[in-house]
């Protein structure tokens, strides 16, 4: 669960055109000078160290949860209580991110990103215990899933400090999120060749290692800085003081009702392959198509596009985001459904010029407590989505569920679109009523 911590004193925004300013748009450059390029994040030697220390933390977390799962199952032979393990990897997110989002404004961010790898470290530790029940397991399991979203939040809020508001920031945080996405894709194989090697409780020990060595990265090779907003408002106060900005609200929905509705293929994939026939090498092509096309989708968007198209092209691609899913409709075999899941996951794309339009929305001093509660929703929506689709799947044909994914979330997201458009034009009008 790593980050960084530096503010880069060359990378202030950019100029912005009148008219972006005119329609509330986030900063864009004034000048056609190509886009930065990720080599360029790469340059930033506090964005190096975080960056490694990410790995290590993506690692502990993804082989941790491997490892538990196998451990609860070995122990108690249900598969409920295996399953449970996963879940509780969303559910306590939103206790964590309302009611802990505040710390990460009232409290050096630094020391917050080494405490949460720390805890992490110690609740992995205590699991590798032999007397520790299942009972306790699955609390210590909770406890990682609560601080993880206010070390994501202070993670991302901090980015801001270290590459600064503008182009580097989008890029930086574009770098982990394909980090992220990767390790769905080579995490679990990982955790897999490990645990052939070792029982589940020597993985938990090499994962409280990795933990260990991100709290290390981050304690000496990142900067102190002072927090954000030693006063502010603390619990659910703080919180409303955030949602009370529509633009702030509008932009969370954004980012929030998208992974809802796109994580019903992947939910569903086992089922689906069942339905139409198919051998588990076809399953794991079904579950990477869509990381694969996320992957794709940001690295051509972040090497090849402008600030400004990528700014352009927000609010057409998360629109259409999951309108693949239509594909489903005639029940396809594994080739069609996974070209739905690879454009549908393209489309991901959309983040990077939806996190440049955030970063200037959120006042500074709310910026820790905002990215918390918005990575903190986008993991509980993705919950709620699994346990929906689900639901549904015991009452309809998967894939008439996921094809009804693709009319009802487009619904959805054209609402979320309007209403944040709404939310420029106010913003547009304001600005012009003060410049009289």
């Amino acid at each position: 669960m790593p980050e960084n911590d530096t503010r880069a004193p060359s990378q202030a925004p950019a100029p912005t055109p009148a008219h972006a300013s005119e329609h509330g748009l986030p900063a864009a450059p004034a000048t056609t000078a190509p886009a930065p390029g990720y080599l360029a994040v790469f340059a930033v030697r506090e964005f190096r160290v975080v960056f490694v220390a990410h790995l290590f933390s993506l690692l502990g977390v993804v082989v941790s949860e491997l490892a538990l799962t196998v451990l609860v199952y070995d122990l108690t032979r249900s598969p409920l209580l295996s399953s449970l393990t996963f879940a509780l990897g969303f559910l306590p997110y939103l206790l964590g991110g309302t009611l802990l989002a505040g710390l990460t404004d009232r409290l050096p961010p630094r020391r917050i990103l080494v405490v949460c790898d720390l805890v992490c470290a110690g609740c992995v530790a205590l699991m590798v215990v032999p007397a520790t029940p299942v009972a306790v397991l699955l609390v210590l399991r909770c406890a990682i899933a609560v601080v993880s979203p206010v070390f994501n939040g202070t993670r991302m809020a901090t980015l801001a400090d270290i590459l600064g508001e503008g182009d580097l920031f989008v890029l930086g945080r574009s770098l982990l999120r394909i980090v992220s996405q990767s390790a769905l894709l080579a995490g679990f194989a990982a955790g897999g060749v490990l645990l052939t090697l070792v029982p589940p409780r020597g993985a938990l020990a090499v994962t409280a290692t990795t933990f260990l060595v991100s709290a290390l990265l981050l304690r000496l090779g990142t900067a102190r800085r002072p927090a954000r907003a030693a006063g502010g408002a603390s619990g659910l106060s703080g919180t409303w003081a955030v949602l009370r900005n529509r633009r702030v609200r509008a932009l969370m929905l954004m980012f929030w009702v998208p992974p809802l509705f796109a994580v019903v293929p992947e939910a569903l994939a086992a089922p689906y392959a069942d339905e139409i026939g198919v051998s588990t090498a076809a399953l794991g092509l079904l579950m990477c198509a869509l990381p694969v096309g996320t992957i794709a989708g940001e690295l051509f968007a972040g090497s090849f596009l402008s600030a400004a198209t990528r700014s352009r092209i927000v609010l057409p691609l998360a629109v259409t985001g999951v309108l693949p899913y239509l594909l489903y409709a005639p029940e396809p075999g594994v080739a069609l459904a996974a070209v739905a899941l690879l454009l549908a996951g393209a489309t991901g794309a959309y983040t990077l010029g939806l996190d440049a339009w955030f970063v200037a929305a959120v006042p500074e001093e709310q910026r820790g407590r905002a990215m918390t509660l918005m990575t903190a929703g986008m993991m509980t929506v993705q919950g709620i989505g699994m346990a929906g689709a689900g639901i549904a799947a015991e009452f309809a044909p998967v894939h008439a569920v996921v094809a009804g994914t693709g009319v009802l979330g487009t619904l959805c997201l054209l609402v979320a679109a309007a209403e944040l458009r709404a939310t420029e034009r106010r913003d547009g009008a304001d600005r012009h009523m003060t410049s009289r």
